[in-house]
């Protein structure tokens, strides 16, 4: 897990700044009212108090790893025990078994699950989403080397020189995977004939490139980052630069858990989502979030790792910084957090391009099956966040295709590249 370390003297500050802003000094910075809260039990006090989220060591677990560091979970009867995994299979297996209640997941993966897509098959719930942006496509530096820096030297490279490119993302369905796919695409490579793609989990993705066994890769952070300080990769994209304010990780568990559990799974949402709008409330916040969650017990990796990329600031590896207009985001006044039926239903429709999926779907049906925006409305209206009062919205990608959940069947058959 430890694969991305900076010097010692690094790693001694990042100790010194969780001394100074561990789970005791976080605790300063949320307000008397919300620390003193306390639950007043009734008909919606939750049934199951002891709530085991999973997590793979990702930036993007904060809003559920904070929801438990700054107490909101106790506020709302709860305590979460985040709980880190291994790998993606291993969130799911667990979620389908009931070792786990919920899950900072991958939004494919319950879909996948959902269908029975190349795995157990269990009706599934996404609870709320918890974050847009912030993953990468990632190049090995000996691409790099050769003045491949983005798609179309990548497309002309794999042209001149035909051999076998490997391609890593981490799990089947996941939105890694989409990413890669859809990046490839739209510079004509065809993802699934012009190279070989294998799943990884996040941690080991640098270890692999340095290894050799990987052109390139697409994960979240702190891993493209890591790559870059490591010298095995440089920056190629951004998962924003692919579809701005997608939909990425959620808070996933089994419809049985949530038919079971209701006042549970929405004691759940409320902590979550308290979490998630104190981390967007201020760089300041996102600072301290930073050092919370680089911390062993979550990500594990020197908090310099974190901070950048959380505040918007990149670097490719050859030398350009940049601030970037639209870095992970997990509130942004609520716009986040909603379970859109047309994110969903988008997913669906890249498994279909894919080959994942023998038939059309019941795209909409499905995705009102899975997607809880009965609940999240509750959950939402209870703490005053906003709720759009429709479950599609519209986007535009990077090959120009427009997106807005409407005639998902043509969507999903109108591009070029595909299975």
């Amino acid at each position: 897990m430890d694969e991305c370390k900076f010097p010692k003297r690094k790693s001694v500050e990042r100790r010194g700044f969780l001394r100074q802003a561990g789970a005791a000094g976080i605790m300063s910075f949320v307000p008397a009212a919300v620390r003193g809260a306390a639950w007043v039990a009734g008909s919606d006090a939750p049934e199951k108090t002891e709530v085991k989220i999973g997590f793979i060591p990702l930036t993007d677990c904060a809003s559920v790893v904070m929801a438990s560091e700054l107490g909101f979970d106790k506020k709302y009867g709860i305590k979460i025990t985040p709980t880190k995994e291994t790998s993606w299979a291993r969130v799911r297996d667990k979620l389908v078994s009931g070792a786990l209640d919920a899950a900072h997941v991958l939004y494919g993966l319950v879909y996948g699950v959902q269908l029975g897509v190349g795995g157990p098959k269990k009706d599934m719930a996404v609870l709320m989403t918890l974050n847009n942006n912030g993953q990468g496509i990632s190049l090995s530096r000996k691409l790099a080397d050769k003045g491949v820096t983005d798609g179309a030297k990548l497309a002309a490279i794999m042209k001149k020189e035909p051999r076998e490119y490997v391609f890593a993302q981490t799990f089947p369905t996941s939105t890694h995977a989409m990413w890669l796919y859809y990046w490839l695409a739209a510079h004509g490579i065809h993802p699934l004939r012009d190279a070989t793609t294998i799943v990884v989990p996040p941690p080991q993705m640098v270890r692999n490139v340095q290894a050799g066994h990987v052109d390139a890769f697409c994960v979240g952070e702190p891993w493209n980052r890591c790559g870059i300080v490591e010298g095995a990769s440089i920056h190629a994209a951004s998962s924003q630069d692919v579809w701005p304010d997608h939909p990425e990780k959620v808070l996933g568990a089994t419809r049985e858990f949530v038919d079971r559990y209701p006042n549970t799974a929405r004691a759940v949402m409320m902590a979550v989502l308290e979490a998630s709008r104190w981390i967007d409330a201020s760089p300041a916040n996102r600072t301290r979030m930073a050092g919370a969650v680089a911390a062993a017990r979550y990500v594990d990796v020197p908090v310099e790792l974190i901070v950048d990329r959380i505040l918007g600031r990149y670097q490719d590896g050859l030398g350009r910084t940049w601030n970037d207009p639209a870095p992970m985001k997990f509130h942004a006044d609520g716009a986040v957090n909603f379970p859109w039926l047309s994110d969903g239903m988008w997913f669906l429709t890249q498994f279909k391009r894919w080959g994942l999926l023998p038939e059309h779907p019941d795209y909409e049906a499905v995705a009102a099956a899975v997607n809880r925006v009965d609940l999240y409305r509750e959950a939402a209206g209870a703490l005053g966040v906003s709720v759009p009062s429709q479950t599609l919205r519209t986007s535009r990608l990077i090959d120009g295709a427009f997106w807005s959940g409407n005639d998902p069947r043509h969507y999903a058959q109108t591009h070029a590249i595909h299975a």
